[in-house]
């Protein structure tokens, strides 16, 4: 297991990602891509406590991920079942399982301070958090997508699903974008990658 995590994580979080996997009893299953998330636990019908990363995140991503699955199996465990998935007991778990990585024999210098900032309430997901987002994208395999606060208003663009929308304005930190076929306004954040299409 150690050497499957070495390929996924950064050298110095290999060792402590590996301890929480054993004393969790954690059943690590490394996926190929899915769209709409990058990881999930739960607990399976047998009791195994399940969780899935996607392959295709960077080692920053990836050992974000772990952390953020490893925590709801954690705070479950500790609170009960009955706790919101991303509540103050998820925060508080997160926050604590999290905080030893952060150090720059783990991390890139330039992104412990948005790691700090990020942590000090954590959101569901750290794509919400368009700064710590970008900062991680940088380590992503280069692709032809472009982020939505690069491109222009008026622009014309296509999402991962096909669906093809109207950038039209900014509404305090999110962009609100026309669906072409429905005429329906969604906001997206500003971090979100689509494929630029040809005006």
């Amino acid at each position: 297991m150690s050497e499957t995590l070495s390929k996924y994580l950064p050298e110095q979080a290999v060792k402590p990602v590996f301890e929480l996997i054993v004393v969790n009893q954690v059943h690590l299953k490394i996926v190929n891509e899915r769209v709409t998330r990058h990881g999930d636990y739960r607990k399976g019908l047998s009791g195994k406590h399940e969780i899935t990363v996607n392959a295709s995140l960077n080692k920053y991503k990836f050992l974000i991920t772990l952390i953020h699955e490893i925590s709801h199996l954690v705070a479950f465990e500790k609170f009960g079942r009955n706790i919101k998935p991303h509540g103050n007991e998820w925060k508080y778990t997160f926050q604590r399982l999290m905080i030893p990585f952060i150090r720059p024999e783990i991390f890139p210098n330039h992104l412990l301070p948005l790691l700090a900032r990020h942590f000090k309430n954590p959101s569901a997901s750290s794509d919400t958090d368009a700064r710590l987002s970008l900062a991680l994208k940088q380590f992503d395999e280069q692709n032809d997508k472009s982020h939505i606060f690069e491109i222009p208003f008026g622009s014309v663009f296509r999402i991962y699903n096909g669906k093809i929308f109207k950038k039209v304005a900014l509404r305090t930190k999110r962009f609100e974008c026309l669906e072409i076929s429905s005429g329906k306004i969604y906001l997206f954040n500003p971090n979100a990658e689509v494929e630029l299409l040809p005006s």
